[in-house]
C-alpha cells in the first residue's frame, strides 16, 4: 500500500433550461426536465443513499442551476413528473405481459422493477423533494453543491452590460440559499466561460471558487508550474480549478471511451418506434408524432444496424470493471505526477451530469463503482473543491486566460451566423432594464411587481442554451420562440409601465408563464459603484 498521490474531484454539471408550459397539457421539451430525473438525477440520489447507508466514503462536487432547481421545486411541474412516472410504470406492466414466454421478457422486468423502485422512492422515501435529499448530502460534506448563473446566461457575451452579469451571479447565489438552505461555496459558470475580471464579480457574491476549460489555466498570465492540476488563485482571491483531459479522453474518446461498449445500453432504439403506433401513443410525451420512451430492449452490439438483446446483469457487470479500470489508470496517472510525492496533484473530471444515466444508461453504475474503488485505493482519494479549501494544498497565482469548454475552446459556439441576432436584442434590454431601474429606484405595488417580472423575463431570454441550440439544430424553432416571448414579454411591460395603463391581467398573465424566482427585486439590475 503507497502513500496518497492525488486527490481527485469529480464535478457534475446538473442543469436544464427553465421550460414550464401551464398553458398546454402535454409539451414536448417538458420531457427534457422528465427524463433527466428519471435517468439521471433520481437514479444518482438513490447511489449517494446507498453509499451513504454502508459507510462507503465519496465525495462529489454537483451543480444545482437556479433553473433545474426551480424546476425541481415547481407545484406544476413535479404534479406532472408524478405523472409521468406513473404512466411509464404502467407501461412496464403491460411490457412484461406483452413479452412474456419471449427472448424480451427479461429486460422488460427489469424495467418494471426499475421504473417501480423509483416511483417509490420519488413519493415514499424523497416525498416528491429531491433538492431536500441533497441538501443532506450537503451538510454531511460528501456533496459540494455548486450554483451557476441564474438563467445560464452565456457571461462573456453579456457583459456588454455588466449589470447583466451581476444579476446573472447574484440571483444565482440568492435561488440556491433559498431553495437548498445554504450559501453556495462555487459556482459553476455557464459554459465553463470565463473573461478576465470575472473573478471580482464572484468574490463580490461570496464565492469561493470555480472552474475551466484546461486552456482557461495552461493559457494563464503566468502559465502555473502545475498545469491543470492544482488550482490558481486569480487576482480577486477565487481558486479557479482546471479540467484534466486525461480523464475526459477515458470517457468521451469514441475509441478508447466507455460508454461506447457493446455490452452497453443502445440509446436510440426504443420501444416508442419500433412498437405499433396506437399501442405506444398514450405512453409518448409528445402531442401526436413517435418519441422515447425510455425502455429500450437492444445493446450497443456494435456498428450495425442490427441490435443484439440488452442484458442489465452484464451491463452492469461491465460498468463495475470500467470503474476498476479507471481508478487503476488514475493511480497510474497520480505515480507519473508526484513521483517523488513532495506535492499532491488535484485531478479535476467535470462532465455534463446527463452523461450518466440518460446518454450512458449505466453511467450511474459507474459511478457508483468509482467511489467503492476509490474508498479501497491508497493512491488516489475523492475529494471537494470545499474540504479543499480547508486542507494545505498546492495552488500557483495568475490570471486565467478567457476561454469555454464549447467547441474550440472559446465564444464561438453561441456567436455565430446562426444565432448572432440575438445579441444586439438582448444588449438593448439590458441596458433599458438598468436605465429604467435606476429611474425608478423605489417601485411599491404593482408598479414593482411589473419591473420584477421585466427582470425575469430578460433573464430567461438570456439563458445559453437558446443559442447553443440554435448552433446545433436541435429544437431550433422553440429555441428562436423563447428569445422572441421573453423580449416580446419585456417590451410589453415596459409600455405598461412607461406609458400605461397598469393592466394586472396582462401581468398576470405573463407572471402565471414563468413563475421563477419569486423573491427577485428588479433593483438587482441597478448600476454598482
Amino acid at each position: 500500500m503507497g502513500q496518497l498521490s492525488s486527490r481527485l474531484i469529480w464535478v457534475l454539471h446538473a442543469h436544464l433550461p427553465y421550460v414550464r408550459h401551464p398553458e398546454h397539457p402535454v409539451f414536448l421539451e417538458e420531457n427534457w426536465f422528465f427524463e433527466a430525473m428519471i435517468e439521471t438525477y433520481l437514479p444518482l440520489a438513490m447511489v449517494f443513499d446507498r453509499l451513504t447507508a454502508e459507510n462507503v466514503p465519496w465525495k462529489l462536487t454537483m451543480t444545482l442551476s437556479p433553473s433545474l432547481l426551480s424546476m425541481m421545486t415547481d407545484e406544476m411541474l413535479v404534479a406532472r413528473f408524478t405523472e409521468r412516472l406513473r404512466l411509464l410504470c404502467e407501461l412496464a406492466e403491460k411490457e412484461t405481459g406483452r413479452t412474456r414466454h419471449t427472448q424480451w421478457e427479461g429486460v422488460a422486468g427489469f424495467y418494471q422493477n426499475r421504473l417501480a423502485s423509483l416511483k417509490h422512492y420519488w413519493e415514499s422515501d424523497l416525498r416528491k423533494n429531491l433538492p431536500a435529499r441533497l441538501g443532506q448530502h450537503m451538510r454531511s460534506g460528501a456533496l459540494d453543491g455548486l450554483t451557476c448563473g441564474a438563467t445560464h446566461g452565456y457571461l462573456p457575451l453579456l457583459a456588454v452590460v455588466p449589470e447583466a452579469v451581476e444579476a446573472q451571479i447574484a440571483i444565482g447565489v440568492q435561488t440556491f440559499q433559498r431553495i437548498m438552505g445554504q450559501p453556495p461555496r462555487g459556482i459553476w459558470l455557464p459554459e465553463c466561460a470565463y473573461f478576465d475580471g470575472l473573478d471580482a464579480v464572484l468574490a463580490k457574491n461570496g464565492l469561493s471558487f470555480f472552474f475551466l476549460e484546461s486552456h482557461g489555466l495552461l493559457y494563464a498570465d503566468p502559465t502555473p508550474p502545475s498545469g491543470v492540476y492544482a488550482p490558481m488563485k486569480t487576482p480577486a482571491g477565487l481558486l479557479a480549478f482546471g479540467r484534466d483531459p486525461d480523464s475526459s479522453k477515458q470517457i468521451w474518446s469514441q475509441e478508447e471511451g466507455y460508454p461506447g461498449d457493446v455490452d452497453y445500453r443502445d440509446f436510440y432504439r426504443d420501444i416508442g418506434y419500433d412498437l405499433p403506433y396506437e399501442y405506444v401513443r398514450p405512453y409518448l410525451h409528445t402531442d401526436g408524432p413517435r418519441g422515447m420512451t425510455g425502455m429500450k430492449y437492444h445493446r450497443i452490439t456494435g456498428k450495425t444496424d442490427d441490435k443484439d438483446r440488452y442484458v442489465p446483469e452484464a451491463a452492469k457487470a461491465k460498468s463495475g470493471l470500467h470503474a476498476k479500470d479507471f481508478i487503476r489508470r488514475k493511480e497510474d496517472q497520480a505515480r507519473q505526477l508526484a513521483p517523488s510525492g513532495d506535492w499532491i496533484p488535484t485531478v479535476v473530471c467535470p462532465f455534463d451530469a446527463e452523461l450518466f444515466g440518460h446518454w450512458w444508461f449505466e453511467g450511474v453504475d459507474f459511478l457508483e463503482g468509482l467511489f467503492r474503488e476509490g474508498a479501497v485505493s491508497s493512491v488516489v482519494r475523492f475529494s471537494n473543491p470545499s474540504s479543499l479549501l480547508g486542507e494545505d494544498h498546492w495552488e500557483s497565482e495568475g490570471s486565467p486566460e478567457p476561454s469555454s469548454w464549447g467547441v474550440n475552446g472559446y465564444y464561438e459556439v453561441w456567436l455565430n451566423g446562426s444565432n448572432e441576432w440575438i445579441w444586439p436584442l438582448l444588449t438593448d434590454a439590458g441596458r433599458e432594464m438598468v436605465r429604467i431601474a435606476a429611474q425608478v429606484n423605489r417601485a411599491e405595488g404593482l408598479q414593482k411587481e411589473v419591473l420584477d417580472q421585466m427582470a425575469r423575463e430578460l433573464l430567461l431570454a438570456q439563458s445559453s442554451d437558446w443559442p447553443f441550440l440554435m448552433k446545433t439544430g436541435t429544437a431550433v424553432s422553440y429555441a428562436v420562440r423563447r428569445v422572441k416571448d421573453h423580449l416580446f414579454h419585456f417590451r410589453v411591460l415596459r409600455e405598461m409601465l412607461l406609458k400605461g395603463p397598469m393592466n394586472p391581467d396582462i401581468l398576470k398573465e405573463i407572471r402565471g408563464k414563468s413563475p421563477i424566482f419569486p423573491d427577485i427585486d428588479y433593483r438587482v439590475f441597478q448600476a454598482r459603484s
